[in-house]
């Protein structure tokens, strides 16, 4: 049996979406309260050209990465962590002779307690190797052999 809730797995996965989110939210505001402000100073010239260029860029990266994090958002909310799996799919948690993988959105290493889970997206490449194995079935992943202790 494993010593890991999925249900608490999943919502530690959503709690570190949503902290990514408010955390870019914050820094793009603070760049747009920044902008206002040299606004009203009005500088001339070739340098203040550029770096109003420059942080019109890092604006618009992080509300493009603020929209990517909406979409794994929504992905989350298909989720329903109550359902048992007994072959890998969106939503599995999986325990491994080499870790822990919580099929979902790929948004890497979440720590909990002792343990680190790999929140990843079904499609990543280890994921498709994954998806609809049964526990005791065997991959290998990059030279790797990975047995499926349990699935929930």
């Amino acid at each position: 049996m494993s010593v890991l809730n999925k249900k608490i797995v999943y919502q530690n996965v959503c709690n570190e979406v949503n902290l990514r989110i408010r955390n870019l939210k914050s820094i793009l505001q603070e760049m747009f309260d920044a902008a206002s402000r040299n606004d009203s100073k009005n500088s001339a010239g070739d340098k203040h050209e550029t770096g109003v260029a420059m942080a019109q860029l890092e604006q618009e990266k992080l509300t493009k990465q603020i929209n990517e994090l909406l979409t794994i958002q929504e992905n989350l909310q298909k989720i329903n962590p109550t359902t048992s799996h007994t072959k890998i799919g969106l939503g599995s948690l999986v325990e491994t002779n080499n870790g822990w993988y919580y099929f979902s959105v790929g948004i890497g290493t979440i720590k909990m307690e002792s343990f680190s889970i790999f929140a990843i997206n079904p499609k990543a490449p280890i994921g498709e190797l994954l998806l609809g194995k049964t526990k005791g079935e065997c991959i290998l992943f990059n030279g790797k052999s990975t047995e499926i202790l349990s699935i929930q």
